[in-house]
């Protein structure tokens, strides 16, 4: 679709051919505007989708998969992510952000990540032949960094520092080196809102989505796909989002709970695919919980471990802690009046 970028900080107007995600007056985020409106979308696969997506030249690699499978409980069902060729949900953000890097001329791109987002960056820059330039923490998980190494070409900057310090660093060594910056911007939030159009097509029933949430772009997609088929006339109203976070790291929790701003969190859980102590997106992800009458739940990472068990046993998935956060929130609160009875879609998978 045609379409034109707004910055959500200080509203300066862009068009599509401006070729960056950060606003050239404030640096501040940017949001794609639609101009027109579509038909909604009709298929199975990601790239059935694209006239919902951002007008651009994609290469249709393969990418994610509308697998919307039943579970033992009665009523609730698993949107997994399986068949990305990376494991993880973030190959549909990712094919639509190198494209675009592709697009506007760019040979490198930079990215901070937690681990599952540079390893699909990194794969979908090698397809383009783009750099990938990765920020990542000291901490992270060393099966993630081996996965970011088996692209052979990423270079990969350890951080000292968690998260949102790689995020920052990456920032600055973007605008210093004026290469592309990726990761959790306008064009990963388009292509990983998909998951939205997938759930709504799949299960035009389902009356609550419970979504991981780290950097909150997920939440704040789907969100917005959401709104979108509302707008189109594809939906008559939306499904009540459910945010869950991990405990030792829970600042959209802890804001739409004390209903006050979101402050950072110094990340404390195992759950490192969720471990953001400052959501990019966290705002959104509140407009998104209040417009929708929705809650935010904590789980321990006790509750994930526990989770992980029942899912390996029940579905055959081995999963990372933050791959079960929302299978954890469900069985939290599945007792709850518009939880029990209900159709219930969440997010889970063996990565996030």
């Amino acid at each position: 679709m045609d379409y034109k970028l707004e910055c959500l900080q200080c509203g300066a107007e862009y068009d599509s051919a401006y070729a960056s995600q950060a606003c050239a007056r404030c640096n501040g985020i940017l949001e794609v505007a639609y101009v027109g409106r579509i038909a909604m979308p009709n298929g199975r696969s990601f790239w059935d989708f694209e006239s919902a997506l951002p007008k651009g030249t994609y290469r249709h690699y393969a990418v994610g998969g509308a697998d919307i499978v039943a579970s033992e409980d009665a009523g609730l069902f698993l949107k997994l992510e399986l068949r990305s060729q990376t494991g993880s949900f973030k190959d549909l953000g990712s094919v639509i952000e190198v494209a675009k890097a592709y697009e506007y001329g760019y040979k490198d791109v930079v990215c901070a990540s937690t681990g599952n987002m540079a390893y699909s960056i990194a794969y979908y820059s090698k397809l383009y032949g783009i750099r990938a330039h990765i920020f990542i923490s000291s901490n992270a998980n060393k099966d993630k960094i081996r996965d970011i190494k088996s692209t052979n070409d990423a270079v990969i900057k350890m951080v000292d520092g968690d998260f949102n310090k790689a995020l920052d660093t990456a920032a600055l060594y973007s605008r210093k080196k004026g290469f592309f910056l990726s990761g959790d911007y306008c064009y990963r939030k388009e292509g990983q809102k998909i998951m939205a159009y997938e759930i709504m097509q799949n299960l035009p029933g389902v009356s609550n989505i419970i979504i991981p949430v780290g950097n909150a772009t997920l939440f704040s997609g789907i969100y917005k796909g959401l709104k979108e088929m509302k707008a189109y006339g594809c939906i008559k109203k939306l499904p009540r989002l459910i945010a869950v976070e991990a405990k030792g790291c829970s600042p959209v929790v802890d804001a739409f709970n004390s209903k006050s701003g979101i402050k950072y969190r110094i990340p404390k859980t195992k759950a490192d695919a969720i471990a953001v102590g400052f959501p990019t997106f966290g705002m959104q992800a509140l407009e998104g919980l209040n417009s929708t009458r929705g809650i935010a739940v904590a789980v321990t990472d006790n509750e994930l471990e526990k989770s992980k068990e029942k899912l390996y046993k029940e579905k055959g998935i081995i999963a990372e802690l933050g791959g079960v956060a929302s299978f954890a929130a469900y069985e939290k609160i599945k007792g709850q009046s518009g939880i029990n009875g209900a159709t219930v879609a969440i997010i889970s998978g063996g990565n996030i």
